[in-house]
């Protein structure tokens, strides 16, 4: 008969087999290290999202584009040096508002002050993505700690990461099917264009000459279509002109997306695609709906974005500053 140190040596190899980078996350993870690591960030990001109403959209932003590429581990916020182009200067990163970065250096500097070397970028833009979610009404969800920054910020990892609002929705689908997402959560998590906007030139080939019998998409609803020519008319010369993704409730997170997408009101074609294609339309005609299950499910895929590539220990560190590496 084995001994019980015998039983217990094979049952310590046998858990140590098992890959842990995901279980080295814990919501407490700074529970003694840094107690007031969630405190902090509440306080930074409601006097931000207060004073700057935007603020929840490009975070959310900025968190998601971060993970598609390399990760979640803040690569994104690196800014670029005459050495290296950065992912923040790729050409579909640059119209990320600079709010966004705003708060996490906020953040940072904040948590630096209090406990210096302990809390990771990559932590703080996880956490602040869900608290502002939370703030402009969305689901509140869990976020497991403990993520390293990563060592590599490259603007030529980010092609063929992100959708581009010109995608056939094919390749949309295939490019999240390729990072372990269903079509089912990818239709969820795109509902975070329930806030935000556009650049007019992300949806204007839907304005003008669209084709040789009809000037506008005709997906479009006809004066939601002549609404945005008026506000879009000079884009080409001032590129910041922008439109709301959701028109009726711009500033709250709901189902109202799905509904929009229901009446022709989607800004982008790769939205209006999601209410006609087969494989999306059951899940927006569910989300549009029931604003319960789009929350329900949108919780779940932000909880699986947020591990997604995730370092832990020599494969990352823990910056002291997020705009750069600790060996710059």
């Amino acid at each position: 008969m084995a001994s019980p140190g015998h039983n217990l040596l094979i049952l310590l190899l046998f858990f140590m087999s098992f890959p842990c980078s995901k279980s080295r996350l814990s919501v407490d993870y700074y529970n003694k290290t840094c107690p007031q690591f969630a405190s902090i960030i509440e306080q930074i990001v409601s006097d931000k999202q207060i004073a700057s109403p935007t603020t929840a959209a490009g975070v959310l932003r900025l968190f998601f584009h971060d993970c598609m590429v390399e990760g979640c581990d803040g690569s994104l916020l690196i800014t670029s040096t005459s050495f290296n182009k950065a992912e923040r200067d790729a050409d579909i990163d640059q119209s990320i508002p600079g709010d966004a970065y705003d708060l996490v250096t906020r953040a940072k500097t904040a948590l630096e002050l209090q406990c210096p070397g302990i809390v990771s970028c990559a932590d703080i833009l996880a956490t602040a993505a869900r608290n502002l979610v939370t703030m402009v009404g969305g689901p509140y969800y869990h976020v497991r700690l403990g993520r390293k920054d990563g060592l590599v910020s490259n603007a030529s990892l980010v092609q063929g990461n992100i959708a581009q609002p010109t995608m056939p929705l094919s390749d949309i689908i295939s490019l999240f099917y390729s990072k372990g997402f269903s079509v089912q959560e990818m239709v969820a998590l795109v509902g975070a264009h329930t806030i935000g906007f556009s650049h007019c030139k992300e949806f204007s080939n839907r304005l003008f000459n669209f084709s040789k019998t009809s000037e506008t998409d005709p997906a479009y609803n006809p004066k939601y279509a002549e609404g945005l020519r008026k506000l879009c008319a000079n884009y080409t010369k001032d590129p910041t002109m922008s439109a709301y993704n959701d028109v009726m409730t711009p500033g709250k997170f709901d189902n109202m997306y799905y509904k929009n997408l229901q009446r022709g009101l989607g800004l982008l074609s790769t939205d209006q695609a999601l209410s006609v294609d087969r494989r999306t339309k059951p899940f927006v005609d569910l989300y549009a709906a029931n604003e319960t299950a789009f929350f329900e499910a949108f919780a779940h895929g932000m909880e699986k974005v947020s591990i997604y590539k995730i370092k832990t220990g020599k494969k990352g560190e823990v910056r002291h500053r997020c705009d750069q590496f600790n060996a710059a």
